[in-house]
């Protein structure tokens, strides 16, 4: 059989699809992205996909050079390569994506919950490579996570295990609506979004100055709400101290069922450093069992941007 030599890794996220070309030393050697958002329809958004990466596949000849495509994706399933019920993804019920890539591009695809795709890439290439017992917690547009446990990722029963970012952290009158369908998930507090939410909450209850308050609410993103908090805005660092202490009592909970070597936190809410980590290690270490104390790590993920989940796809179709 002819040995191919590259696999590609698609990280299929909420506002961005990022795509790499790996080789087998686990280089990306080209990359592209496409807006998820813009795509209402997955047929257009596949087809936008495959012209996307027409040019990068011919710079390494051909798509006989490539083994396989692997994808990280919300909601996905790895038993069946199916998207399933994603809340912030355009595309609503139940996706056949990986037949639909296969179809197109004529090459093996496998796909997995796009948390389960930056945990593989974070064993095999971050700061969890040689860690059994770990879970990877991504902060997006969502809250996702991935849970290695014994050295094998988690899927129970249907391949949807894991979902810790829709463990009900408020179930008081004002618990905020989940794009699942529940309300009080830890998602709609500590993803990007959360974040977001959280800061217009405080704009609108609170009195004190804030340059946030320069913003229109409805206009403020995580984004404004770092850089706010990085100018020393009190407003700002206060929705910091809230989320990290909301997602540290939620970590210690989760050490309870698999106790961990490590959590690893991943994606672009993370860049607001110790604003968040912080408070998370302090309300983790108030919180977590007696039994469990001093046994995990807190640590951020080394690896840039999407290239967690890119190695952790292009990981898995290597494997095919």
């Amino acid at each position: 059989m002819e040995n191919k030599p590259y696999v590609i890794g698609l990280d299929l996220g909420g506002t961005n699809s990022a795509f790499g070309i790996v080789d087998a030393e686990a280089n990306v050697v080209a990359t592209t992205t496409i807006r998820t958002g813009e795509y209402r329809d997955v047929d257009v958004y596949v087809d936008s996909c495959c012209k996307a990466l027409a040019p990068l596949v011919e710079k390494v000849g051909g798509i006989g050079q490539i083994k396989g495509l692997g994808i990280g994706a919300p909601n996905g399933n790895y038993y069946n390569g199916t998207i399933e019920l994603a809340p912030n993804l355009p595309w609503k019920g139940i996706v056949p994506l990986a037949k639909m890539f296969q179809e197109r591009l004529g090459i093996p695809v496998v796909l997995t919950n796009d948390a389960n795709a930056a945990a593989i890439g974070e064993m095999t290439f971050g700061v969890a490579k040689g860690m059994k017992n770990f879970i990877m917690i991504t902060l997006g547009t969502g809250v996702g996570s991935g849970i290695v446990v014994n050295g094998e990722l988690v899927y129970g029963c249907d391949g949807f295990a894991g979902e810790l970012g829709h463990v009900i952290v408020d179930r008081g009158p004002e618990a905020r609506q989940c794009g699942c369908g529940r309300k009080g998930c830890l998602e709609t507090y500590c993803s990007a979004t959360g974040v977001a939410r959280t800061a217009r909450e405080f704009l609108t209850k609170r009195t004190d100055e804030s340059e946030l308050r320069n913003i229109p609410l409805e206009n403020v993103t995580s984004k404004d709400v770092s850089i706010a908090a990085e100018h020393g805005d009190q407003l700002a660092r206060d929705v910091y101290q809230f989320t990290g202490e909301l997602l540290g009592r939620s970590c210690a909970n989760f050490t309870a069922f698999c106790s961990p070597e490590a959590y690893v936190f991943f994606g672009g809410l993370t860049k607001a450093g110790n604003l968040l980590m912080e408070p998370l290690k302090k309300a983790y270490d108030d919180n977590v069992q007696n039994i469990f104390k001093g046994k995990a790590k807190l640590l951020v993920s080394q690896l840039d941007d999407a290239q967690a989940a890119i190695l952790g796809a292009a990981a898995l179709a290597w494997k095919m």
